[in-house]
């Protein structure tokens, strides 16, 4: 498809896309709001991988709105999709729950505890929270109250009518070899899912076929209340149609003009909104690209319904440091909320507007995530003196606010290693924080905890949260005797040096200054030698210099940056830990 002439001056893959949909939206609904689309379906933890589903149409509409534009961002919330099984992991729910198995999300129980009345409300409520977090604007779309209220009701009676033309589309791929399992991105009926483990389901993955013949609805049982069903019987002229359970064996014959108790197939369902809804862009994951997958065959079934198939990316896998991909039908994925506990949302709304949707990437919940903010940190000050590339500095402009503001923000944004380590030594007392956190530059000292915030917040949850006990940091409460009086006169010359620099080098950038210069100084170097300027040894004789600092303060080889730390200890503490 052509590009327009783009309206910024960035070429990032976010404008080339709605340089893309207003065209596209121009020429098929010209006036009207643009419509970009994401679905969700809450039958578990919607999870970081789900994000990029919304996230995606959410930074192409935000580039359109800022343009001028009338955007619709829709989020259709699946709920009135199957209940597939139990996931594990989760608290609040045991074994019992597989009873609801076949019945829609949104009659189905919520785990024990919780405040929502059912599954779907649930794990809805987390991703709307986090939504808004995030500056994501939407209009959400429950399926069960579509459904259940009769708005698709003559496209269901349209595709009932049409039934023959959709499964002759899907016919031409029935017989194709079925795609290896992959991990969803995207809901699907679990007939789907089976016909995808080649396991002869693919009749049910398409609708119900029989001695009657094909049909794409799936009525909810109305004694049980599953979808454990089969159509027997449909009549075009009077909509009567007859079904069975094959669950409790119950059947009845309603009026389809008149019975809201059902939904469209899955690979039905979706092209039908498409064209209800007049989606313009959404995306898909990987998952739906090959041969005979929901996307694909979509776009041939639209038609049916007068629709168009929306354009946009396939998108790729997100990974976590450390975890395999996440599938939401487990429990212990972790999700967005996860995510904003330990991370602005700045952070992480740069994590997807900086990559392409078919690059994937992983969000750190490890020690990484203290490079990632010195990544962005660093970016941040390109930005400010005008050093950065366009597209980063688009990217930077993505994650810092929307088309309705800034999102926001820490007031004085440190360094989230340094607030990790200073969350991580004080052990949540805030006075002994903002002690440290004043010292660390004297001439602008912090006068409130508040001006580092929320990031002070997010610095402490992660050590809370994700550094194990074995490795958080706690200091001597007596000097290590043994140690000092074992020591040779090198090492304490140069524990000495370093006490007769501390009072003047008691800041953060000093304490740096002092503890790398020590070894270059006792080595007959200016404690302002460059690397350039030294032997390879020095590395080493710093290296040894540090591990002992670490032996007298806290009984490691290693811990927070030495000079976080030093702070942290305070200069009497330090001076008493080191023997003086």
């Amino acid at each position: 498809m052509p590009i327009v002439a783009q309206s910024t001056e960035t070429t990032d893959w976010v404008s080339r896309f709605a340089d893309e949909v207003i065209e596209e939206s121009e020429r098929r609904a010209p006036g009207k709001p643009v419509v970009v689309a994401s679905g969700l379906s809450p039958s578990g933890p919607i999870h970081l991988g789900n994000l990029r589903e919304v996230m995606t149409p959410h930074l192409v509409a935000d580039e359109i709105r800022r343009r001028g534009y009338q955007v619709r961002h829709l989020i259709s919330w699946d709920d009135y999709d199957r209940y597939r099984k139990v996931p594990q992991g989760i608290a609040g729910i045991d074994d019992s729950w597989a009873e609801h198995i076949g019945k829609p999300l949104t009659s189905v129980p919520a785990p024990k505890g919780s405040a929502y009345p059912n599954w779907a409300e649930h794990f809805k409520a987390a991703m709307i929270e986090s939504l808004a977090e995030l500056g994501v604007e939407f209009d959400g779309i429950s399926q069960t109250e579509q459904y259940t209220s009769g708005v698709y009701r003559e496209q269901i009676l349209h595709a009932m009518k049409h039934r023959g033309d959709i499964d002759a589309i899907l016919a031409q791929y029935r017989t194709k070899p079925k795609p290896a399992k992959k991990q969803q991105q995207k809901p699907v009926d679990e007939a789907e899912l089976e016909a995808e483990e080649g396991s002869g389901a693919a009749a049910e993955d398409d609708g119900s076929s029989g001695s009657a013949g094909y049909f794409p609805y799936k009525p909810y049982c109305g004694r049980c209340g599953k979808d454990l069903t089969t159509v027997t019987s449909y009549d075009d002229d009077t909509t009567q149609l007859t079904y069975t359970c094959n669950d409790c064996a119950f059947s009845e014959t309603v009026r389809l003009s008149e019975f809201n108790r059902g939904k469209l197939v899955w690979k039905v369902d979706w092209p039908m909104r498409w064209a209800y809804e007049g989606v313009i862009f959404e995306p898909s994951g990987v998952d739906h690209s090959s041969p005979g997958s929901s996307f694909q065959v979509g776009g041939q079934i639209v038609g049916i319904f007068g629709g168009k198939q929306p354009i946009g990316p396939m998108y790729a896998f997100v990974g976590i440091s450390g975890m395999a991909k996440m599938s939401s039908s487990r429990g212990g994925v972790p999700t967005p909320a996860d995510a904003l506990k330990i991370m602005e949302p700045q952070l992480l709304r740069w994590l997807y507007a900086r990559r392409r949707p078919n690059q994937s990437f992983k969000i750190a919940f490890d020690q990484e995530i203290q490079r990632l903010y010195d990544e962005w940190d660093k970016l941040a000050g390109k930005v400010a003196d005008g050093s950065a590339l366009p597209g980063d500095v688009a990217a930077y402009s993505r994650a810092v606010g929307t088309a309705a503001g800034e999102l926001r923000k820490t007031p004085r944004p440190m360094p989230y290693r340094t607030l990790a380590s200073v969350a991580d030594i004080t052990a949540g007392h805030e006075d002994q924080a903002l002690r440290i956190l004043s010292e660390l530059d004297p001439d602008q000292p912090l006068s409130s905890l508040d001006e580092a915030r929320p990031r002070y917040d997010k610095a402490e949850a992660w050590i809370n949260t994700h550094v194990p006990a074995d490795q958080r940091t706690i200091v001597r409460d007596e000097p290590d005797a043994e140690l000092l009086k074992s020591l040779d006169e090198a090492s304490q010359q140069s524990v000495r040096l370093l006490l007769d620099g501390l009072a003047e080098h008691w800041s953060l950038d000093g304490l740096t200054h002092l503890v790398y210069g020590v070894p270059k100084v006792q080595a007959g170097f200016s404690a302002d030698a460059t690397p350039k300027e030294l032997p390879p040894e020095i590395k080493t004789a710093q290296r040894t210099f540090f591990a002992l600092l670490y032996h007298l303060l806290v009984g490691r080889d290693t811990g927070p940056r030495l000079p976080t730390l030093l702070l942290a200890v305070g200069q009497d503490r330090v001076r008493r830990l080191l023997g003086e």
